[in-house]
């Protein structure tokens, strides 16, 4: 079981934490002082996708040498302001196979990230890929 808990600090800056117990710092207010709560959400499929794609890459002996993920949102104009459409950009160094990763970005978006999962219950994910040293 995974727990976590948010504490108000400050004006409208908060730290968050879970079971690693390591914190994280958010803010809301129009003067960020830290990422938003939305953002975190974006940084954390980022995350999750890159360690599925990471892992399936060393498991096909794929020579990468650098993965970036970067990822776009639109959210909904009302309340809750859902993400919608969400860009995903892979850049991956390295003498890698184009169909090696593509398969490592389909099985992570079919399969094994659990953000992602969760975020297409609204958001229509779409995927990029660029390959550096091709």
């Amino acid at each position: 079981m995974i727990t976590a808990r948010c504490i108000w600090t400050d004006n409208e800056r908060y730290l968050g934490e879970a079971n690693s117990r390591h914190a994280v710092v958010m803010d809301t207010a129009a003067e960020k002082t830290a990422g938003t709560p939305m953002e975190l959400v974006l940084i954390a499929l980022c995350g999750c996708t890159a360690s599925d794609v990471v892992g399936i890459l060393r498991k096909k002996r794929e020579p990468f040498t650098h993965l970036e993920v970067r990822a776009q949102g639109e959210r909904a104009s009302g309340h809750p302001a859902v993400y919608t459409e969400i860009k995903l950009v892979y850049k991956i160094g390295g003498k890698v196979s184009r169909k090696a990763v593509e398969d490592a970005v389909r099985l992570s978006k079919e399969k094994y990230c659990s953000v992602s999962a969760m975020l297409e219950k609204t958001a229509k994910i779409t995927v990029e890929i660029e390959l550096a040293d091709a």
